[in-house]
């Protein structure tokens, strides 16, 4: 599989290093509870298909990027620089 660094261009995905979901998580109030905290911590859906991942470029330029992959085909469908996703705008 390779990677589209928008800063690198493409490379193989060994470059990289897969962090997890790139969903926006709501973090528990302080006093939620163990139980809460625990699905904030542990619990995620691990639905087959478009996705979007965190992954960063660490054997690269170091930046953190945002991934839209099918976790059945591993196509590719868009790769954009977590700054730019966190910013808003039409990148979300």
């Amino acid at each position: 599989m390779r990677l589209k660094c928008p800063i690198c261009g493409s490379r193989d995905a060994r470059e990289y290093t897969y962090v997890g979901s790139a969903d926006l998580l709501d973090r528990p109030e302080a006093d939620a509870g163990v139980d809460a905290y625990h699905a904030y911590m542990h619990i995620r859906s691990n639905s087959a298909g478009l996705n979007a991942e965190l992954w960063q470029h660490a054997m690269g330029c170091r930046a953190w990027l945002v991934v839209e992959r099918n976790t059945t085909t591993h196509q590719i469908k868009s790769v954009r620089l977590a700054r730019d996703v966190k910013g808003g705008g039409d990148a979300a």
